[in-house]
Formats: structure tokens, C-alpha cells, sequence
């Protein structure tokens, strides 16, 4: 028997009703246990959702937070494109003019914001305490070679993203990501988004629920593959350490990152709009120009499908993102299905982020859903 709808908390306008009444049936049905959606039309927050349960007996609140796996990288980005835009970094510059362990005089800064860095993981054998001490981890990367030749392709850096642009940003200003994130772009927009979770904010965290177990097939996958020493090297326990504190409360930029849909579509608006939300101006419009920078188009050398990368997000890629709309668009998505789409033609930025987690790398049903109707109720009301 088909469950109720599950009425979902916060606001939403009329034009946005079809994505409201997705939420409600997904609640409703079991498809979403927590999860909150968001939209940011012409600066206004037109769609502000959340419903479910946080964790065993707590409800999921206006306030919760979830970790969002690489839509993480978003905000790593637009940290390093905001420096960009101060001339504190050259997005053309070797990343070791800035970052003197950093061997690879080829490797450009660029090239790890687009994945094609070739640092796609760890060469040395990496444990979890060695990922969360992250000057340690990050300078292996800086002294390792590069799995292929940087800037030819892109290899999807998984985890090493954030570490990559850590150390850049620490040895270009002295001061870490996650603090350059809070100072520059979350402090000033006011996004309750965390590079690594405050002490007064850990009770607020939904824990996450893996996907069901058997979504890749290992075996099948071909030999040299670079996407298994991505991912098990260190392999990340989902429902076990990843709803833990210690690793809450670490940076781990490329994965970890907590917030929540509202969260995620004011912090990212700031593109869509132009590099200016409510006055306040992040990005130059020549900044916001260079994301669309093609720096890769073709197969991922790490996760196997067609992707078209710019400088720091993502870009349309109809087979393997189908629900991303064309255009002036830049978006990018985290394992299990959370999603940010800027849509800079439209003036809009959609968010979602849930803590039902399915088998979903790059798109997958649910997302596509909540991504296709939101613009369906965008064109709508056109």
C-alpha cells in the first residue's frame, strides 16, 4: 500500500509546488529518511525545505546539518576562485610557485582545481589518522608523481582534493582552507556551512545511512583501473566513522563538508548570480568566467564516464548527468546523492542534501527527480 505524503517544514512558493510535493512523497514513501531542498531564484530564496529524521528519535531541523561528500568541493573551490579574484593565487601559476614541497613544476593550479592534476589519491599507503592529520597527508601528495601527465585528462581527485588545495592555500596565504572558507565566503554570506564541524554544532549533524551494499562490481571493473586506489586507499567506513566527531571535526575538504540544501544554495548563489548576492560581491564577472574554462572533456580516468570539467566544477555532460540542464551552468554532486546546480543564465542555484545515501556517484534517479523539477518549475514560470 502506497504511504502518505509526509508533510515537509519550511517555505516554499506557489511556482515550486511540484518540488514540494516530490519531497512530501519521498518522505513519505521511505525514499528520503532526512533531507532538505533549496532554491535561490534572483537572489530570494524561493524554496526552503527540510523534513525526516536526523538520526534514531531526533527530527531533522530547520538547523541540521549533513555531510555532503564532494558537493564539499564546491565550496573548496570557490574559496581557491575568491583568492583567484584578490590576486592572492594565478589560476595559470605551477602550484609549486606557491607551494615550495610541491615537486611537479607542470602541475598548475588550475589543473588540481579541475582534476587534471594527476594526484587523483595517494600513491603511499594512507590510514584514516594519517588522512585527518592533514599538513601530513598533504605534503605526501606534494612529493609523490603523478598518476598520468598533468593537464591531458581529468582522474576524479575523490578525496585528494581537498588536501591538494589545502596545502596550496596554506603555503599562498598561511592560512588553511577551512579557514579562508569561513572568513571569505561563509562568514560574509552568512552559510551555515562547515569545513570541518565546530564543537557547538556536532549535536546538530544527521548521521548518514550507506547505500545498499553491491553497487560496484570490483571484479568487472578493468585492470590498472585508477578508481579502487582512490577509493580504498584509506577506505572510508560510511555508517561507522563517518558519523563520528573526530572525523566531523577535520577538514577533510574534498568529502566532509556539513551543511545543508539552504546552506549549499546561498553559499553557491554567489556563481549564479554573478559573483554578487545581496551585496555582497565574492567574484569579478572575469573571475566567474574563467569556471567555464573547458580544462577536460572525454572519459574520467578515475570514475570511467564522460565528464566536462572547468575550472573548479563541473559542467552539462548529458550522459552522465542528464537532469543538469545546458547553458551557462556549473554544478557538482556528492557520493549518495546530495547536488548544487548554479545556473547562471536563469539566475538560480538548486541544493539538496539527505542522509539516505543510494548507490550514486555522478546522477541517479532520485537526484535526477528533484533536479529536473526544479527546473521544470523554473521554465514554468518563465
Amino acid at each position: 500500500m502506497t504511504q502518505a505524503p509526509v508533510e515537509p517544514d519550511g517555505t516554499c512558493t506557489a511556482a515550486f509546488a511540484p518540488l514540494h510535493d516530490l519531497l512530501a512523497d519521498n518522505l513519505g514513501n521511505g525514499t528520503e529518511l532526512g533531507a532538505s531542498l533549496a532554491v535561490v531564484q534572483d537572489g530570494e530564496l524561493v524554496v526552503d525545505l527540510w523534513g525526516g529524521q536526523a538520526r534514531p528519535g531526533q527530527p531533522w531541523r530547520a538547523d541540521t546539518v549533513v555531510q555532503v561528500w564532494s558537493v564539499t568541493k564546491t565550496m573548496a573551490a570557490l574559496t581557491a576562485l575568491v583568492l583567484a579574484d584578490r590576486g592572492e593565487l594565478d589560476l595559470d601559476a605551477p602550484v609549486a610557485s606557491y607551494w615550495p614541497e610541491f615537486r611537479r613544476a607542470d602541475v598548475l593550479v588550475r589543473h588540481l582545481l579541475a582534476h587534471t592534476s594527476g594526484m587523483a589519491g595517494w600513491t603511499e599507503t594512507l590510514d584514516l589518522a594519517g588522512l585527518l592529520d592533514l599538513e601530513r597527508s598533504s605534503r605526501m601528495l606534494a612529493e609523490q608523481e603523478p598518476w598520468w601527465a598533468p593537464g591531458t585528462a581529468s582522474g576524479y581527485h575523490m578525496i585528494s582534493y581537498g588536501h591538494l588545495l589545502d596545502g596550496l592555500v596554506r603555503a599562498a596565504t598561511g592560512r588553511p582552507l577551512a579557514e579562508q572558507f569561513r572568513t571569505l565566503v561563509a562568514g560574509p554570506l552568512g552559510a551555515d556551512f562547515h569545513l570541518g564541524v565546530p564543537e557547538e554544532a556536532l549535536d546538530r549533524c544527521a548521521d548518514l545511512v550507506p547505500p545498499p551494499p553491491g553497487g560496484l562490481d570490483v571484479a568487472a571493473l578493468p585492470e590498472g583501473n585508477f578508481l579502487v586506489p582512490t577509493l580504498v586507499n584509506p577506505l572510508l567506513d560510511v555508517g561507522g566513522v563517518c558519523n563520528t566527531a573526530d572525523w566531523r571535526r577535520v577538514s577533510v575538504a574534498g568529502a566532509n563538508g556539513h551543511g545543508n540544501a539552504r546552506s549549499i544554495a546561498r553559499a553557491q548563489s554567489v556563481v549564479s548570480h554573478g559573483g554578487e548576492v545581496d551585496g555582497v560581491r565574492l567574484l569579478s564577472p572575469a573571475t566567474v568566467d574563467r569556471i567555464f574554462e573547458v580544462q577536460a572533456d572525454g572519459p574520467d580516468l578515475v570514475l570511467m564516464a564522460p565528464l566536462r570539467w572547468g575550472i573548479g566544477y563541473g559542467l552539462p555532460q548529458p550522459l552522465s548527468a542528464p537532469a543538469v540542464p545546458e547553458g551557462r551552468v556549473c554544478w557538482w554532486t556528492g557520493y549518495g546523492g546530495a547536488i548544487v546546480v548554479n545556473d547562471l543564465d536563469r539566475r538560480v542555484t538548486v541544493a539538496y542534501a539527505m542522509n539516505r545515501m543510494v548507490d550514486h556517484f555522478v546522477s541517479s534517479p532520485r537526484t535526477d527527480a528533484y533536479v529536473r523539477t526544479a527546473f521544470d518549475c523554473v521554465e514554468a514560470a518563465r
